[in-house]
């Protein structure tokens, strides 16, 4: 029991479980419109994603306590560095426009990690976009919306027309709900002058925010030039879903209830989509 619960935090503290979540939007995107599966550009996404995550996570801590790091981090940093190999080989199968675009979300990726700004504008000593007041939320709906709806179907040649805009925007509004639960569960740690939304208007505020954007999330749809029946029905689920999440999500909650329950959601629209 102990080796699988050893097993188990590996999985979420590798990022390999939001990966997974990242890997099953994109799919999602696919799917939505038509795309057969695209193994070059999903792939690159959940490697990247491992890379991502985990050099944002443990920057700081292997750039300090080098000498010092544990086995678990040594594990991970050997595990990040595999999968940004694994990147860098599925970037070679990627059409330039989406190179471009990557570069992009890289450099937002880098700033959010890497001290840059100046102490004006920030809290503490960090200087990064990490923890510019207010920002942090919004910075990860945009990049996961720009991940996993732009970059699979600029890599599948689709033009990013009205029904693209919306399909982002929806994505955007979804990712934001989605971190509400952890903004809700690292009230007990965050600075105040991190200014989240828990923070800036409290918990139920908080809720009933989310509860208005699960709403406009789903009523978007109705705005796309085709309305597929399968895809709206998974969406309402996922929407419901995601709301029973928020409602009961509260600072003390257990440890996996974000870090696994939470962003395994996605997971759970992929396969709504598939079954249907």
């Amino acid at each position: 029991m102990a080796l699988l619960k050893q097993i188990f935090n590996f999985y979420i503290d590798s990022s390999i479980h939001v990966a997974l979540a990242v890997f099953a939007l994109s799919w999602v995107t696919l799917l939505e419109f038509g795309i057969p599966y695209d193994r070059a550009v999903l792939y690159f996404i959940f490697f990247a994603s491992i890379t991502g995550y985990n050099f944002v996570k443990y920057f700081g801590l292997a750039r300090f306590h080098h000498r010092s790091l544990t086995n678990w981090l040594k594990l991970i940093q050997v595990f990040s560095l595999m999968c940004f190999i694994g990147m860098c080989y599925f970037a070679l199968k990627l059409e330039l426009i989406s190179l471009v675009v990557i570069l992009g979300f890289g450099v937002v990726t880098f700033l959010y990690a890497i001290p840059f700004l100046p102490n004006k504008i920030l809290y503490d000593k960090h200087k990064n976009l990490r923890n510019v007041s207010g920002l942090k939320v919004y910075i990860i709906a945009l990049v996961w919306a720009g991940v996993t709806v732009v970059l699979p179907l600029l890599n599948n040649h689709v033009p990013l027309d009205t029904n693209v805009v919306v399909t982002g925007f929806q994505r955007f509004v979804f990712v934001t709900v989605l971190m509400f639960p952890f903004e809700i569960r690292d009230l007990n740690y965050d600075s105040l002058k991190l200014a989240t939304i828990p923070q800036q208007i409290g918990i139920k505020n908080t809720k009933m925010v989310g509860v208005l954007l699960l709403m406009l999330f789903f009523l978007l749809e109705f705005l796309k030039p085709q309305l597929n029946v399968e895809h709206t029905v998974s969406m309402l689920i996922t929407m419901f879903v995601t709301l029973m999440f928020l409602i009961f999500a509260n600072r003390n909650q257990g440890r996996y209830y974000s870090s696994f329950w939470v962003e395994g959601i996605p997971l759970v629209w992929l396969l709504l989509l598939l079954v249907f």
